[in-house]
């Protein structure tokens, strides 16, 4: 049958849903002609098509050794600057949560070899900013990537107010696309290799802490810079602070750093003495009047002052360099 008889047949042609309107007919069939697209578009889609391409071919010729890769692994983790950030710890329903930082997951993507990640920002409307972070193993071809958004605000005690600088805009996305990074690494990583990586680091921590009384002063030093004091540090490892172990050590120092980069509060940690919660209550209770925070003061001025003890040396801005102090050079 032809076009002709089909057409006096009273039966339309066929019609191609995917072309344009004004394409045009040839003997009453409908012929798709594809249409030129925007040349700067397709230069570009031509290039990451070829980035993509080549990755996989070089990341192909070039395999991972994965028993030298692991070698480079452990030997970042004796590196003290390493060891000290590469993990975090928080409290979550009366457990303690801990696992490898974002620093580490970089460390071990570097050495693992073969990996592309990064985040990226797709947009920024009506104060939200809309970004990407992804982790692609070229040499398998396996990819994971999370798809997020940040407010673009900042809450203080004060009040919220919005980001209109560049520089806080990107930083408010890179901290917030950290910990979706972290996990699309770790996604694509061995765990047995995580774990490793982990251990070294805990051990390279031992290691180098000072546990000379001067040393321990420091670390007391850098507690009661958030209100940790030593007895309530006492209190949690159920020993005198002079008698703590490294491995303690170690514990507390991710403790200190969870609580100044605000993933936890001291109340998470350690359990409050009498005198502090009293006083915390009487301030809550207090709001319009100051008649209950009157009487704990009055109470307290009231009570013999204990005798001057030694002051502790005064606290460093670095405060793991100063509780994991970086080994001599050879």
């Amino acid at each position: 049958m032809t076009n002709n008889d089909v057409v006096e047949s009273g039966f339309s042609a066929p019609v191609n849903p995917f072309r344009p309107t004004n394409t045009p007919q040839v003997s009453g069939v409908e012929i798709s002609v594809p249409q030129a697209g925007n040349p700067i578009a397709g230069q570009e889609q031509a290039r990451a098509i070829a980035e993509v391409q080549a990755a996989m071919v070089v990341a192909r010729m070039n395999p991972r050794d994965p028993i030298r890769s692991m070698d480079l692994i452990l030997n970042e983790c004796t590196r003290n600057s390493l060891a000290s950030t590469a993990t975090y710890s928080y409290r979550r329903g009366g457990t303690d949560i801990t696992g490898p930082s974002i620093r580490l997951a970089e460390v071990i993507a570097q050495k693992w070899g073969n990996i592309q990640y990064g985040i990226r920002e797709l947009s920024q409307k009506d104060g939200v900013s809309s970004a990407l972070a992804y982790a692609w193993d070229v040499e398998t071809n396996t990819r994971r990537e999370v798809q997020f958004h940040v407010q673009l605000k900042r809450d203080t005690k004060r009040g919220s107010y919005a980001l209109t600088d560049g520089r806080d805009i990107y930083e408010a996305v890179a901290n917030f696309g950290a910990r979706r990074l972290r996990s699309c690494i770790l996604s694509l990583i061995p765990g047995d290799v995580v774990e490793a990586a982990v251990q070294q680091c805990q051990n390279t921590l031992r290691a180098n802490v000072d546990m000379t009384p001067e040393g321990l002063n420091k670390v007391l030093a850098a507690a009661q810079k958030y209100g940790v004091t030593k007895a309530m540090i006492e209190k949690r490892i159920q020993c005198r602070f002079e008698s703590i172990r490294p491995a303690q050590i170690v514990s507390l120092g991710n403790i200190l750093r969870s609580i100044r980069e605000g993933a936890s509060n001291v109340s998470d940690w350690f359990e409050q003495e009498e005198a502090a919660k009293e006083e915390t209550k009487a301030i809550a209770e207090s709001k319009g009047g100051n008649e209950s925070l009157k009487k704990i003061l009055k109470k307290k001025k009231s009570e013999p002052q204990p005798e001057p003890v030694e002051t502790v040396p005064p606290v460093e801005e670095n405060v793991e360099a100063m509780m994991y102090p970086e080994p001599d050079q050879e």
